[in-house]
C-alpha cells in the first residue's frame, strides 16, 4: 500500500468560497437585537421563504434543512459549504433519537461558535459546538406578489465518482436523482399560497471492509449435531468472497452491498392578511424516508422508515406601531419503524474480532413521537426599549414498542483460553443476555417555558440585552401505570441571560459580549428505559450458557445456568442537564469592508446524563474470577447489573476563535476562520442520552471511582481547526464577445476544511488474563511506554508501528482497572475540499435558468477511521475503514420565474 501524504498547497489553491461565517447558530429576526452598534451574521428565519427569484448558490442544505436532517437522522445528506464530504454509509447508526448529530461530531468535531445575541425565547444548549437553537412556534408572516417559482433537478452518478480508499475493484452502479418545485401565487385579496415539493431517489451499492471469518475458519469445530448446526448457520451470514484485503487485515474483505433510500417532501403554506391589523399563517410539511439497508453481512443493518408531520397555526396582531403579539399553535408527528432485514439471523451475535451479526439489540423499534405546541409573545417598543415577553407549552406522547435484547444476543469473546474466533465454531460463548416481556408504553409528558427580556439601546455606542426564562421540567408519567418514573418536577430551572454592544472610540471597533444559562432536557429515550425493568419486562444475564437453550441447558462449564436479571432505574432526584454559557468577541474597525473578528468562547455543564453499571462482579474471596462465577461475585446476588441514569458528569468547553470575512475584493468574495479549543468530560457530553450506545460507551472500567477514571478529553475534541470558504465571479476580461458570452456570468465557489481528529481509547478485554473480569466492556491495559501518549494514528502503512501492542500490558484479574486513561490517542487529521461551478442566464423578464457543478471531496481524500481498538483482538491498531466516500460530482439544473 502507498503512503498517505497530504498536498497541503494544492488545497490552500483549490478554493473559492461561500456562505458567511457563523452560520451554525445565526442571529434571527424579532423579538428585535440589543446590539445594534454593528451588523452581525444575517441569516433569514426559516420561516421565512427565500424569494423564488434568487438563485441558490449552493445545493448544500440550508440551516432549516439542516436541522431537519439532525432531528429526523436523514441519510445521504450533506452540508458541502461547511466543508463535509460525504459519509461513509458503512459506518452505521441507528436513524433515531439524535444519533445523527453525535455521528457529525465523531466523525467532523464540532464548530466553536460565538452566539453574540441570546435571544430569550430560544434555548441554546450546545449551541457553542454549532448546532442551531430551538426554533420558535411562530411563523413569520410573508407578503409576495404576482406568480414566483421555481423547478430543480439534481443528478449524480457513479461513473463520475472516485474509490474510496480500501475499495477493490472499479466502483459499482449508483445514482441519485432529486427533483422538485416551489411556486407562490396570489389566491384573492390578502391571500398568497405557497406550495413545495421534492423526491431524492438514490439507487446503488455502498462499499465498505468488514471483518469476516479467514478460509480455515469457515467450518464448525462443535461436535454435537445440533450445536454445529447452528454454529454454521451463524458463519454462512458472512460472504462467501472470502478476505481480499490482507494487506490490511488477514480477515478484512472490501465488498458491496446494494441500498435503496427514497425520501419525499411536501409543504403547506398559506399567508391571509385580515384588515390592516391581523394576519394569519397556516403551515404544514411533511417529510418521509424509506431506507433498505445494506448488508455487507446478511442482518447487518435494521430496514428504516421515518414519517414527519409538521403544522403550525400563527395569529399575528398588530395593536399598534409599537406593540405586536403572536399566537401560535402547532403538532408534530414523528414516526420511527426499524425492523430487522429478512436474512438476519434472528439473535444478535457479537464476536470479538469479526463483524458483529446484527441489527443491534435495539431492533426492532416501533415508535410515534406526538408533540402538541402552543406558544405565544407580546412585543413593545417604548423609547429606546425594545420589551418582550411570552410562554411555550409542548405536551409529548412517546408512544410504542423499543426493545432491550428482546431478540437475544449472544457474546464471543477470548475467553476460557480461547480467541473468539475459535469460540464461536466450538459454540461456547461467554455469555447470552435476553429481555422477556412485554415493552408496549406510552409516556406522557410536558415541556414550559416562559421568559421575558428587553433590548435597550442606551447611547449610540451602547446596547445592552437581558432576559429571564423560566423552563419547569415536570415528570413523566407512563399511561398503563407500569412503570413508575420516580424522580419529580425540576421547578427551580430559572436561566438569566445578559449581551452588551458598545462601539469604542476611534478605530477601536466593536466589542461584545455575552453570557446564559442554558436548560437541555431529560429525552424521552431517557426515561423510557423504566420499560425494561419489572414487572413488565426482564433483562437476563447468563454466563457461559448452553448456545441451544440458553436459559435452560447445561452450561458449557458444567452445571444449571445461573441466570440473574437487570435492573434499569432512573435516580430519584434526576434533574435538567444546564450549562453556563459566556463569550467575548472583539471586531477591530479596518479601512476598507473586510471584517476581522477575534472571540472567546467557552461553557461549564452541569448534571449531564449518565448511565452508571453497578451491581458488577466483584474479587470474592474463595470465588475463581472467572466470567462463569460472574453472577456468585456481585454484591446483590438477587440482580445482575443495575442500570443506573443519573446526572454524574460535567463538560468543560474553552475555544478562541478568529475570523476574517471579505465581501467583495476584486471579484472574489471569502471568509476564513481558525479556532483553538479543547472539550472535556467526565464520560458524557451534552448530547448523551443515558441509553444504548451512549451507555455503553460512557462506562468506566469499575463501577468505583467514576469521575476519576473517566475524566478526559471528550469524543469530539479538536485543538486546531481552519475553514475557507469563497466565491469568484469569473470576469470578461475586457469584454471580449467569446470571452463574454463563454467565460463572464460564470462563478467558482469552494470551501477547505482543516481538523485535526477526534480522540480514541485503546480497551481491552473483559475476560480472564485481559481484564478484571466484572461482566462489563470498556477495561483498558497498562500503559508501559508513555512516550507513546497522544499520538495521531492516521495511516494504515504506520497505524501498527505507531500503537505497537507492545507499548501495553494486560491487568491481573483482581486489579480493578488498567493505568491507560479515555481518549489519549487521535484519529487523522481531517482535510477536505468542495468546489463547484455555476452559472444563470436571463430566459426573459424574471425567469431565469441556472446550471451547477459541484464536486465533493474534490482531490479524493480519505478520513481514516479509528484503529481497531481491543489490544486482544488480531486487527488491533490497524486501520480498515474510512469514515468519508471518495470523490463525486453531482450536477443540477434549476429554473425560476
Amino acid at each position: 500500500m502507498s503512503r498517505i501524504r497530504t498536498n497541503l498547497p494544492s488545497l490552500l489553491l483549490a478554493l473559492p468560497l461561500l456562505l458567511p461565517a457563523q452560520q451554525p447558530a445565526p442571529k434571527p429576526e424579532a423579538p428585535g437585537s440589543a446590539q445594534s452598534a454593528a451588523p452581525v451574521n444575517g441569516a433569514a428565519p426559516a420561516a421565512t421563504p427565500a424569494p423564488a427569484t434568487s438563485t441558490a448558490t449552493s445545493t448544500a442544505p440550508s440551516p432549516a434543512e439542516d436541522t431537519k436532517r439532525v432531528e429526523l437522522n436523514l441519510l445521504g445528506k450533506v452540508n458541502s459549504a461547511a466543508g463535509e464530504s460525504r459519509r461513509n454509509e458503512n459506518v452505521q447508526f441507528n436513524l433515531v433519537d439524535n444519533n445523527a448529530l453525535k455521528e457529525l461530531n465523531l466523525r467532523l468535531g464540532v464548530v466553536a461558535t460565538i452566539v453574540q445575541d441570546f435571544r430569550v425565547d430560544r434555548g441554546y444548549f450546545g449551541s457553542e459546538f454549532g448546532n442551531a437553537p430551538t426554533t420558535v412556534l411562530h411563523v413569520a408572516p410573508a407578503r409576495w406578489n404576482g406568480f414566483h417559482g421555481s423547478l430543480y433537478y439534481t443528478h449524480q452518478n457513479s461513473i463520475f465518482s472516485a474509490r474510496s480508499f480500501f475499495q477493490v475493484g472499479g466502483v459499482k452502479p449508483a445514482r441519485e436523482n432529486d427533483y422538485g418545485f416551489r411556486f407562490q401565487v396570489r389566491l384573492w385579496r390578502g391571500a398568497f399560497l405557497q406550495l413545495d415539493g421534492s423526491q431524492d431517489r438514490m439507487r446503488g451499492n455502498v462499499n465498505g471492509n468488514v471483518l469476516v471469518p479467514k478460509p480455515d475458519e469457515r467450518t464448525p469445530l462443535a461436535t454435537d449435531p445440533a450445536v454445529r448446526a447452528l454454529v454454521a448457520r451463524f458463519l454462512s451470514a458472512y460472504p462467501t468472497e472470502l478476505p481480499n484485503r490482507t494487506d490490511v487485515n488477514a480477515r478484512a474483505l472490501n465488498t458491496n452491498s446494494p441500498q435503496v433510500i427514497n425520501n419525499n417532501n411536501g409543504g403547506l403554506r398559506l399567508d391571509q392578511t385580515l384588515g390592516t391589523r391581523d394576519r394569519l399563517v397556516a403551515l404544514y410539511q411533511f417529510t418521509a424516508q424509506h431506507v433498505e439497508a445494506f448488508e455487507l453481512v446478511a442482518g447487518q443493518n435494521p430496514n428504516t422508515d421515518t414519517k414527519s408531520h409538521r403544522s403550525r397555526l400563527t395569529w399575528t396582531r398588530t395593536w399598534n406601531p409599537s406593540t405586536v403579539s403572536e399566537l401560535s399553535g402547532g403538532f408534530d408527528r414523528i414516526g420511527s419503524l426499524l425492523v430487522p432485514e429478512k436474512n438476519a439471523v434472528g439473535v444478535m451475535v457479537s464476536i470479538s474480532g469479526l463483524e458483529t451479526l446484527g441489527p443491534q439489540g435495539s431492533i426492532p423499534i416501533d415508535r410515534g413521537n406526538n408533540m402538541f405546541r402552543y406558544a405565544g409573545a407580546l412585543r413593545r417598543t417604548a423609547g429606546q426599549h425594545q420589551w418582550y415577553t411570552g410562554f411555550g407549552i409542548l405536551r409529548r406522547q412517546f408512544n410504542g414498542v423499543e426493545s432491550d435484547a428482546h431478540r437475544g444476543v449472544f457474546s464471543f469473546a477470548n475467553d476460557f483460553g480461547r480467541d473468539a474466533i475459535t469460540n464461536l465454531r466450538l459454540g461456547i460463548p461467554t455469555q447470552y443476555i435476553v429481555s422477556i416481556g412485554e415493552v408496549n408504553r406510552g409516556f406522557r409528558n410536558w415541556d414550559l417555558q416562559f421568559y421575558a427580556g428587553d433590548n435597550w439601546k442606551v447611547s449610540k455606542s451602547l446596547s445592552l440585552n437581558y432576559g429571564l426564562r423560566y423552563t419547569p421540567a415536570p415528570a413523566p408519567h407512563e399511561v398503563f401505570h407500569r412503570n413508575p418514573v420516580p424522580y419529580s418536577c425540576d421547578c427551580n430551572n430559572f436561566a438569566p441571560e445578559f449581551g452588551f454592544a458598545w462601539k469604542a472610540p476611534g478605530r477601536l471597533g466593536i466589542i461584545r459580549s455575552a453570557y446564559a444559562l442554558q436548560y437541555g432536557e431529560i429525552y424521552p429515550v431517557t426515561f423510557q428505559q423504566t420499560r425494561f425493568s419489572p414487572p413488565g419486562s426482564e433483562k437476563i444475564v447468563v454466563p457461559s450458557p448452553n448456545l441451544l437453550d440458553p436459559l435452560g441447558g447445561v452450561t458449557s462449564v458444567g452445571g444449571r445456568p445461573n441466570a440473574l436479571g437487570n435492573l434499569y432505574l432512573l435516580a430519584p432526584d434526576l434533574r435538567t442537564p444546564y450549562s453556563h454559557q459566556y463569550n467575548f468577541s472583539w471586531e477591530p474597525e479596518l479601512s476598507s469592508n473586510w471584517k476581522l473578528q477575534f472571540g472567546y468562547v467557552g461553557s461549564r455543564s452541569h448534571k449531564l446524563l449518565i448511565m452508571w453499571y453497578l451491581n458488577r462482579g466483584q474479587v470474592v474471596p474463595g470465588i475463581p474470577q472467572t466470567s462463569s462465577t460472574l453472577n456468585q461475585r456481585r454484591a446483590d446476588p438477587t440482580h445482575a447489573e443495575i442500570r443506573y441514569v443519573t446526572n454524574g458528569s460535567r463538560g468543560y468547553y474553552d475555544a478562541f476563535r478568529a475570523s476574517l470575512f471579505a465581501p467583495r475584493w476584486h471579484g472574489l468574495s471569502m471568509d476564513m476562520q481558525y479556532w483553538f479549543s479543547k472539550a472535556m468530560d467526565l464520560g458524557a457530553a451534552y448530547s448523551n442520552t443515558a441509553y444504548d450506545n451512549d451507555s455503553r460507551i460512557s462506562r468506566s472500567q469499575n463501577e468505583h471511582e467514576t469521575h476519576a477514571d473517566m475524566r478526559g478529553l471528550s469524543a469530539f475534541d479538536q485543538p486546531h481547526a481552519f475553514l475557507w470558504r469563497g466565491s469568484y465571479a469569473l470576469p470578461g476580461w475586457n469584454q471580449r464577445p467569446l470571452l463574454k458570452n463563454t467565460v463572464a456570468g460564470w462563478n467558482l465557489a469552494g470551501v477547505v476544511l482543516i481538523k485535526q481528529g477526534t480522540p480514541f481509547t485503546v480497551i481491552t478485554a473483559d475476560g480472564p488474563g485481559f481484564g478484571n473480569v466484572d461482566g462489563n466492556g470498556n477495561d483498558r491495559p497498562n500503559l508501559v511506554d508513555p512516550t507513546i501518549l497522544g499520538r495521531t494514528v492516521g495511516n494504515p502503512d504506520e497505524s501498527r508501528a505507531l500503537l505497537p501492542k507492545s507499548a501495553f500490558s494486560f491487568i491481573q484479574p483482581t486489579d480493578p482497572s488498567g493505568n491507560l486513561g479515555r481518549n489519549t490517542f487521535r484519529k487523522g487529521v481531517i482535510h477536505n475540499v468542495n468546489a463547484s461551478l455555476w452559472r444563470s442566464w436571463v430566459v426573459t423578464g424574471e425567469k431565469r435558468l441556472t446550471l451547477r457543478a459541484e464536486s465533493v471531496n474534490l482531490f479524493n481524500t480519505p478520513q481514516f477511521a479509528d484503529p481497531g481498538l481491543d489490544v486482544t483482538n488480531a486487527n488491533f491498531a490497524q486501520i480498515t475503514n474510512t469514515l468519508n466516500d471518495g470523490r463525486t460530482f453531482r450536477f443540477q439544473l434549476q429554473f425560476g420565474w
